[in-house]
Formats: structure tokens, sequence, C-alpha cells
């Protein structure tokens, strides 16, 4: 069984159909920039275009970079434009979309239901919490299997710092910081995450997992595994088409 699965973000638009058997991608993903600013219309635009190319007509599940509650009313929109706040994104998907079924989940949160399913997470009980690292950090935490939505972790303060802003892989290139520089920034982030949850498996997810060789051996005193995400920066994909199958 195929659903199609599109991963918003702050620097792109990801998308492509999704073999939700082997919880991978059936055709390579088809990308496109996120318009700056990202305002809904834009957004929307992009996502159409991503569908288009695969002429695909059934169920679409999308990720949003922010707290989605209700399936559908976005929260927060700290790395897309404000007048995304309070947006009913599926009515506005599924518009642009000429109709298609829509669901929307938090992106994290998709990543990390995938990495749960299909990927590191897998068969793993306690306490595991998936960080994605990119235009900001997203997380997604679960409690014996059981994700707790919309965690928002990203946002914690470090060093009087909102966490984003010091330790995303944003940040490293904004800064131009040295993988060992940025290296001890998430070291820092993760302690603190770890004295507020406990968790036994951190899962280390966006863009920047294709690189874990480069950093994650670089990180100490921490007490809690930590591994790179098996899917990669496919989990937000792979995710967001599992949630349109259950939805459906």
């Amino acid at each position: 069984m195929q659903i199609f699965g599109v991963d918003i973000g702050g620097s792109g638009i990801k998308g492509a159909p999704v073999d939700l058997e082997r919880g991978d991608l059936a055709e390579e993903r088809f990308k496109v920039l996120t318009p700056h600013p990202a305002t809904p219309d834009g957004v929307a635009d992009g996502v159409k275009e991503v569908v288009e190319h695969f002429g695909w007509t059934g169920p679409v599940g999308l990720t949003f970079p922010g707290v989605v509650t209700g399936g559908s009313t976005i929260r927060t929109a700290a790395n897309v434009d404000p007048s995304w706040i309070d947006t009913d994104a599926r009515a506005l998907f599924s518009d642009r979309l000429g109709g298609h079924d829509v669901t929307v989940v938090n992106d994290a949160d998709a990543a990390g239901v995938a990495e749960m399913s299909f990927g590191a997470g897998r068969g793993r009980g306690g306490t595991v919490i998936l960080l994605t690292f990119g235009t900001g950090i997203g997380s997604a935490v679960f409690a014996d299997g059981t994700l707790v939505p919309n965690t928002e972790l990203g946002h914690l303060e470090l060093g009087g710092h909102e966490a984003e802003k010091r330790a995303s892989s944003k940040a490293k290139e904004d800064h131009e910081l040295s993988w060992e520089h940025w290296a001890r920034r998430v070291q820092k982030y993760l302690a603190h995450v770890e004295m507020l949850f406990s968790p036994e498996l951190f899962i280390i997810g966006g863009g920047v997992s294709r690189k874990a060789d480069k950093f994650l051996h670089l990180i100490e005193g921490v007490e809690a595994e930590i591994v790179p995400a098996q899917l990669q920066n496919n989990a937000g994909i792979v995710g967001a088409a599992m949630h349109a199958s259950k939805d459906g």
C-alpha cells in the first residue's frame, strides 16, 4: 500500500509516495525550496508542486514545523511566517490540492513515529526522544512506544538562549561553527533534556543525521544511548504517510 507523504521544513518542502509495508519511499523524493516569507499560500503552492510532480491523486499526509492541534489547527510557527497561527491547515491544503484527503501532523512527531516503527526506535521501550536538527530543533517524546505529541523541546531555554537558536543545524551554518564547537552545544542541550526527561535513548534526526560520523562521537557526559535516525531525513515523509493511513 502506498500513501503520499510531504515534509514541510523551514528550508525545503519534500515529498514522495511511501511504501507503508517497508516504511520507505516508493520513489525518489522531489523537493522544492520553502518560500520566504513562508506564508500559508506560498507553502501551499510548494506542496501542490511536489504532489503534482508525481501526478498523485490519492490521500496526502503532511508534516508542519510547529504545534498542530485537532489534526488541523496551527498553533505555533517559529520557523515559518507568523500568519500560520490559527490557520486551518487541513482545509487549506485540501483546497489547494483540488479536494485531496489531507492530514497534517507536527513534523518531528511524524519523524518519530516512523523511527519507532521502522528505524532506530523499533522495539524500544521506556522513554525515547527523537530530536530533529535542521532549521530549528524538533522533538518527539515516546513513553513505552506511545507518543506525547507537540512537545517542541527545541524552545527550551539554555544558557539564556532558546536552544534551537544555539544548537540547530541552521545555527551551525549561520555561525560557521566547526563540528567540534557545534557538538559541544548539542552536548549541553542533550544533557539539559536528559536532566528533565531521563530518556533511555536519544535518536538524532534531520538532515544532519546523514553526517552522524562527524559529531556523535564528540558528545560526552550523556547517560542515554545516542544514535542517528535510520530513516535519516526521509523519516518525516514516511511518518506523514503513516499518519494519513491511520487517519483514513
